[in-house]
């Protein structure tokens, strides 16, 4: 006996003429479809939206030092701001015996070394107003947001701890070959100076070529006429060693800028 097959295993007919758009990947009997119209079918994806261009909007308050932003070029301004105020009101013998006791001479550097190096970072020679000061913040700041804060702290130190050693020892074995006299020994030195052309240096190797070339130009001129006014040149030969340990910094920095950075670049 021949078998027919049932009307519902019978395939429609595509009708004549009918678009393709509304027969085109559509079963038959099977449920929940969706039609040209609506969204996209089981297993595709939505396309993903392109990233939004990052804004190029100047911001300038980010040039100042903030707790959350950097917190340890905020830190180290407000304490260098209180021991600025106690040199500037305080009774002149204190902040004289205070300072010579947080210079960093040969005599101190011998008997008590860590104390002295970072007592002597605690001062700001000349005040808020000198152009240290002032360098200080902006130069930690512009670091600190690019390498972070146990980074910046580490490039200061690094800058203050080895050109004071390399300014003082020279100094001492002056003194005890008899090239410079005993009262050498007691030079008052303190102050955030070192630190600060270390991060100079550090920073000019994350910038751009357009703004690296002259920041480095002028504070190298800055630095080379102070040194030929021949005032204190062991101080100014240090700020020259200290440059120069910023910038021995720029493999180190340039990875710690892009590990912080990340491969987005945000």
């Amino acid at each position: 006996m021949e078998r027919t097959a049932p009307p519902h295993e019978t395939a429609a007919p595509t009708p004549t003429g009918a678009p393709v758009s509304e027969v085109s990947g559509l079963l038959d009997g099977v449920p929940r479809q969706r039609g040209p119209h609506g969204t996209a079918g089981a297993g595709m994806r939505a396309p993903v939206p392109a990233a939004a261009p990052r804004s190029r909007t100047l911001r300038p308050w980010r040039l100042l030092p903030t707790p959350t932003g950097t917190p340890f070029t905020f830190g180290y301004a407000i304490v260098l701001c209180l021991t600025s105020l106690i040199s500037a009101y305080a009774d002149p013998a204190l902040v004289h015996a205070l300072l010579q006791a947080s210079s960093t001479d040969v005599t101190h550097l011998v008997r008590t070394p860590e104390l002295v190096l970072i007592g002597s970072a605690l001062w700001v020679a000349g005040g808020v107003n000198s152009p240290f000061a002032i360098a200080f913040v902006l130069v930690l700041t512009a670091l600190e947001r690019r390498i972070g804060g146990l980074r910046t702290a580490a490039v200061f130190l690094l800058g203050h701890v080895l050109a004071t050693l390399a300014t003082e020892v020279p100094v001492g074995l002056a003194v005890l070959a008899g090239h410079l006299p005993g009262s050498s020994l007691h030079r008052l030195d303190y102050g955030v100076s070192f630190g600060v052309a270390a991060g100079i240096g550090a920073l000019a190797g994350l910038l751009p070529l357009w703004l690296r070339l002259p920041l480095l130009a002028g504070f190298g001129w800055m630095l080379l006429q102070d040194l030929l006014a021949f005032a204190d040149p062991m101080t100014n030969w240090g700020h020259l060693i200290a440059l120069g340990i910023g910038i021995a910094t720029w493999p180190v920095a340039r990875r710690w800028g892009a590990r912080r950075l990340g491969p987005a670049g945000g």
